[in-house]
């Protein structure tokens, strides 16, 4: 998929979010893109304005991609060459409360991108989907697991996958797909109390509240530092045998929740603070295999949970807590989880 003309503009949706900031940032230094317009596109639901980074070929827009109407402007003006999409609500718990709202940007606003980048023959489309397509099942989840998604969310982002199979078929449209989990890090938005659980205890815990944990914490996840999967996502327009293809990418270690409360209450040498709320529906182990992703890109750099932790503990204090977020909109209340309500 490599290219050997000038590339006149890209778009990232999401890109004042957490992983788009970052990703941002890494495709800022590839060669390629070093004659590149950057359209960072974000409603700022989720991100921050100040996570864009301050650069002349960065131009912000502020607005959603269920606008198609925007995104139809931005596409007549720009004719991206490439696309990278990461906006999305990613509280796959809260997302059983708020089925509308979920399928409205997570899925609906997808596909108005993807119209758009089929009618001006988009080179390349870079999508951020989740290991919660998966749902339950044995682990290590694998690419060829046959998806079983369990909440709204993990269903949209599936369904997502499966329409740019339908549009390379139909229109040749072109696509990479990644599946990140649990990921971590600097421009994270602690103050989302729905998801980003690292962001969460940081927060917590910093305004002298116990870090809370649903059921018994014995679950399993393969915490994810972000400098370790974000160049590679960027780049991947320019690897071979990357063509609409689906990628695990994350941390092969899986640590369980209660190990992870402990590890943040070191990285911020505070005591060790917990409140045990009651089980919510969620898979209780989700870790992925990276074969795959190893195979095409390479070997991957994994980051210690303890090294990052520190790092991003060091932000936090820096950057300062976050009041927690309240969503305005619960569309469905019958069994919200007390700590939500």
């Amino acid at each position: 998929m490599a290219t050997t003309t000038a590339i006149k503009s890209i778009l990232i949706t999401g890109g004042a979010g957490f992983i788009g900031s970052h990703l941002t940032r890494k495709a800022l230094a590839m060669e390629q893109f070093r004659e590149t317009t950057f359209i960072i596109l974000d409603d700022l639901s989720g991100g921050f304005r100040e996570n864009v980074p301050d650069d002349n070929r960065v131009q912000f827009v502020a607005g959603s991609i269920t606008d198609n109407e925007l995104i139809d402007k931005l596409f007549d003006k720009h004719h991206f060459d490439y696309v990278y999409h990461l906006a999305a609500y990613a509280a796959e718990g809260l997302s059983h409360f708020i089925r509308r709202f979920n399928y409205t940007n997570n899925l609906i606003g997808s596909v108005n991108l993807l119209n758009a980048a089929v009618k001006h023959a988009c080179k390349c489309f870079v999508y951020t989907s989740s290991i919660a397509v998966y749902g339950p099942g044995q682990v290590p989840l694998m690419e060829d697991t046959v998806p079983q998604p369990e909440d709204p969310y993990g269903i949209a982002k599936y369904a997502f996958e499966m329409d740019l199979k339908a549009a390379y078929e139909m229109f040749g449209l072109k696509s990479v797909t990644f599946r990140p989990h649990n990921v971590y890090g600097e421009f994270q938005n602690i103050g989302d109390k729905y998801r980003n659980v690292v962001g969460i205890f940081m927060n917590r815990l910093l305004q002298g509240q116990p870090m809370p944990i649903f059921g018994d914490g014995e679950q399993l996840r393969a915490f994810t530092y972000i400098g370790d999967i974000a160049g590679l996502m960027a780049s991947a327009p320019f690897v071979e045998r990357v063509e609409n293809q689906v990628f695990n990418v994350g941390a092969d270690h899986p640590s369980s929740v209660n190990e992870l409360a402990q590890r943040v209450a070191e990285a911020l040498n505070l005591p060790l603070e917990t409140k045990y709320l009651a089980a919510r529906q969620e898979v209780k182990f989700a870790y992925s295999d990276h074969t795959k992703v190893v195979d095409v890109f390479g070997p991957q750099q994994e980051t210690s949970l303890e090294e990052w932790l520190a790092k991003m503990a060091a932000w936090v204090r820096q950057a300062g807590t976050r009041e927690s977020q309240e969503f305005s909109d619960i569309e469905i209340r019958q069994n919200l989880p007390e700590s939500w309500a």
